[in-house]
């Protein structure tokens, strides 16, 4: 007997369309109202951008785990087109599927005012992102392997950057001034839309970050070490924007599998505005520039890692207890799913940050658990957003089983990075570069290239869950 989609939610007990309106099984709780027409019709043009992102980067991420999986790495001898290959892939899984799923909640959570201004907002990210994707191809360009927003010297790629950054600046101004009316500001609701506005106020100031470096840095400086420190303060910046959406989503996605978070709307609220006052130190720190880059660039290290545990370690712990000691949650549920995956990178993430000492892969290792838990949040998202966008709901079976296939993926990848990076391999290598001499590094690597090719397997699922529930739109009013 085949058994429905409809019908496995009812038996998991899940109603297919839960928290559509935000009212389901667990009350209006961590949760946004459904937002007009036009809203979802924005948000889902922002989500397609974010998806067609991910679709580029899982393609480049292939290549790059086997360029450096061992004895598979010597069928790839082209150690520019690796750093082509990562350029790409890192700036589409990170900075254009991060901002464009901002763009997303940003719509989601704006009223219907300057709609215009917003499908502006997204034709320019959009044609930023076509010029970046386009720019290996159309013309010869050296790889540049700054941090936070490696780059390829060409004209293209700079100018798709440019354009990409003005659509983000436009989608971030209007966030800010489509103010919903007073009554979606109640209980619950206001304090994800708290957390979705601190997060456009810390890309305002990461936005001027960059100008702001723009203007200060020397340019005479070597040319990878000028885009580092162009994008320095910046990127530092907008992990804390990244991590404002996401610290939000968990308190969404929480509440939608059923967790009995124990905090008052107020003081979830309060925890979110905490995560966003470290961003307003930034203009202390170019005001006091003094020409010695070194110290510019340990303030904003500290910056990070003092202020990026604000918020996420009690806001966290409250939602852990909420899962621990809420109502019973069927196991098939894709929120739940994300959210402990998510939860889990992160945290092992930010441990790894505390034995960071060197540039070797351990700083990798790092950056791909709060990474891998920010794409788990956002993905968890989508599943729970996709009804609420007018669509199907997501497999159930396979939604569910997705989020911990790319995290266990996750967790072997930076398991051997881990490994490999205290035994000193370097990081932004390939092949013989690496310089694998002994069993520990080559194992370490190897473990690192098994995971990556499980956690894409688990990046496959989610594409085809969202294009199965998105190729049948429902009709609504």
């Amino acid at each position: 007997m085949k058994i429905t989609n409809e019908l496995r939610y009812q038996q998991a007990g899940i109603k297919e369309g839960v928290d559509v309106t935000g009212e389901g099984k667990y009350g209006r709780e961590f949760a946004l109202s459904t937002p007009s027409a036009a809203g979802r019709k924005l948000a889902s043009g922002w989500l397609w951008l974010g998806i067609a992102s991910l679709l580029g980067a899982g393609l480049f991420a292939i290549l790059l785990v086997l360029a450096r999986t061992p004895y598979i790495q010597d069928v790839f001898p082209w150690v520019d087109f690796f750093h082509t290959a990562l350029v790409v892939h890192v700036d589409l899984s990170v900075l254009l599927w991060f901002m464009a799923f901002a763009g997303v909640l940003w719509s989601l959570n704006s009223s219907s005012r300057y709609a215009g201004v917003g499908w502006l907002a997204l034709a320019l990210a959009a044609s930023g992102a076509a010029m970046i994707v386009l720019s290996p191809f159309v013309g010869a360009g050296k790889p540049l392997m700054s941090n936070y927003v490696p780059v390829i010297q060409s004209n293209l790629f700079l100018s798709g950057l440019v354009v990409f950054s003005a659509g983000m600046a436009v989608l971030v101004l209007r966030s800010l001034i489509a103010v919903p009316s007073a009554e979606l500001w109640q209980e619950g609701e206001g304090s994800i839309r708290i957390g979705f506005y601190a997060a456009s106020i810390a890309t305002l100031f990461a936005l001027a970050a960059f100008g702001w470096s723009y203007v200060m840095i020397p340019k005479d400086l070597e040319i990878t070490q000028y885009y580092d420190l162009l994008f320095w303060g910046g990127g530092h910046v907008l992990q804390f924007t990244y991590s404002l959406l996401m610290l939000a989503g968990w308190l969404w996605l929480a509440d939608a599998c059923g967790a009995k978070i124990p905090l008052t709307p107020r003081v979830a609220s309060i925890l979110l505005v905490l995560g966003l006052l470290p961003v307003f130190y930034v203009p202390v720190i170019y005001l006091n520039y003094n020409g010695i880059l070194g110290d510019y660039m340990e303030q904003f290290t500290q910056l990070m890692r003092v202020g990026g545990s604000f918020a996420p370690v009690p806001l966290g712990l409250a939602v852990i207890y909420g899962i621990v000691t809420g109502g019973r949650t069927a196991a098939a549920n894709p929120q739940r799913a994300a959210l402990l995956s998510s939860m889990l990178l992160f945290a092992v993430g930010g441990g790894i940050s505390l034995f960071i000492r060197d540039s070797n892969t351990i700083i990798t290792a790092h950056y791909h658990g709060t990474g891998g838990a920010i794409s788990l949040a956002f993905m968890g998202l989508t599943f729970h957003l996709l009804p609420r966008l007018g669509y199907r709901e997501p497999d159930l079976k396979w939604a569910t089983l997705m989020p911990y296939v790319y995290g266990a993926g996750q967790l072997l990848h930076i398991a051997g990075l881990l490994w490999s990076g205290g035994y000193g391999v370097q990081r932004k290598v390939a092949g013989a570069a690496q310089g694998l001499h002994g069993f520990a590094q080559t194992a370490g690597m190897g473990l690192m290239g098994l995971g990556g090719l499980i956690a894409v397997i688990g990046g496959i699922m989610f594409l085809v869950v969202f294009f199965k529930a998105m190729r049948r739109p429902v009709q609504q009013k």
